[in-house]
């Protein structure tokens, strides 16, 4: 239980609650789902929602059952409940991460990013900084700050009507200052321009990209570090990368069996590590590479002729020629010539830079 993350919750339920009315086709905001996902990640041991109840009457009961502290924010003349809401949650979150050093994972519900300041602030204090949104009323400006981000959107257990859909389909824009949800118009119970229009679907994560994102993120940890890179180690560069990165985008239940999937198409290769359930990674010695500087020796030989050489400006483009699926990053390389420094290191081609022709020029190696 020592090892365990204390985890604090902590919940802009204004922003969230009216983030999915307005695009979940006016359903309720549920916890549940979130409560499950933090659940995975360690111990809830702070509950806290901010809002004026009295614009969520119905939601307090629900939170009530979660064990949720309930703050009180009301309305008052001449002033900003939303900024009030704002300011206190922040103080409450700073005021505990100074008393509760035991905290080690705070976690913001929120899209606005009026609170970036304050994740910037708790990542500081050395908390882990989790943020919780709905997708569509997400601040750009906010996941990029946290270490990990959730879209309520994409949890477990939260049906996203078709008329309100993920990154990538279509969304109606939200109506500035539209009235509390009581004042608010019935929805029409058929929209037939929806049906008429279907909304897009998000655009299908494909292999390659996962490849190359974990293709590069290996070797980058190899040559940064001497020690090995493990399964956890991985998945936490990976959240660095991208705060919303998550293996069910691409169809994966675990990340464990995302990695399984990669070796068994040959992108990385698995070992047993330090931990049982957590395998040492990394990326094949032979194979994929040779294969590509050998190709990138025969294209050089063909352009270089007797005695020439062949300049790397246009050479990519040579090579996707002569094989069409050609991807240095594919390989772990962030570019076309740290492939190709890597080929001349390996002896498959002599790279040098040409001041004359202001490129770097690859002839065939000679023994």
């Amino acid at each position: 239980m020592d090892q365990e993350d204390r985890i604090a919750l902590f919940l802009d339920y204004e922003n969230l609650a009216l983030g999915v009315r307005d695009h979940h086709g006016g359903r309720a905001f549920d916890l549940r789902p979130i409560a499950d996902a933090l659940a995975e990640r360690g111990r809830v041991v702070v509950r806290r929602a901010y809002a004026d109840w009295s614009y969520f009457d119905e939601d307090r009961r629900m939170l009530t059952r979660s064990h949720v502290e309930l703050i009180e924010i009301p309305q008052r003349m001449g002033a900003s409940r939303k900024n009030a809401a704002d300011i206190k949650m922040a103080v409450d979150a700073v005021e505990l991460a100074f008393e509760r050093e035991y905290i080690s994972t705070f976690v913001i519900g929120t899209g606005d990013s009026d609170f970036t300041p304050l994740v910037h602030k708790l990542r500081e204090l050395n908390k882990r900084v989790i943020g919780v949104g709905v997708e569509h009323s997400t601040s750009a400006l906010l996941p990029p700050a946290c270490d990990e981000f959730l879209f309520y959107d994409r949890l477990e257990g939260v049906e996203v009507p078709p008329a309100a859909g993920r990154r990538g389909r279509a969304a109606r824009p939200a109506v500035t200052g539209a009235p509390p949800p009581a004042e608010r118009p019935a929805e029409p119970p058929t929209e037939p321009a929806v049906e008429a229009a279907p909304p897009a679907e998000e655009p299908a994560r494909d292999f390659d990209t996962l490849s190359v994102l974990v293709v590069q993120t290996v070797a980058g940890m190899q040559g940064s570090s001497s020690g090995e890179v493990t399964a956890s180690g991985l998945k936490r560069t990976l959240l660095r990368k991208d705060p919303t990165f998550s293996e069910s985008d691409y169809g994966f239940r675990t990340f464990g069996e995302l990695l399984r999937h990669l070796a068994g198409h040959n992108v990385i290769e698995l070992a047993a590590g330090p931990a049982k359930g957590d395998p040492e990674v990394s990326l094949p010695e032979r194979g994929d590479r040779e294969v590509a500087f050998a190709l990138l020796r025969s294209v050089v030989v063909d352009l270089a002729g007797e005695g020439g050489a062949a300049a790397l400006s246009g050479l990519k483009d040579q090579l996707r020629r002569a094989r069409p699926d050609f991807s240095e990053k594919k390989l772990g390389y962030r570019s076309f010539l740290q492939f190709c420094k890597a080929a001349a290191t390996s002896g498959a081609v002599e790279l040098r830079w040409s001041a004359e022709a202001e490129d770097y020029l690859l002839t065939p190696h000679t023994a």
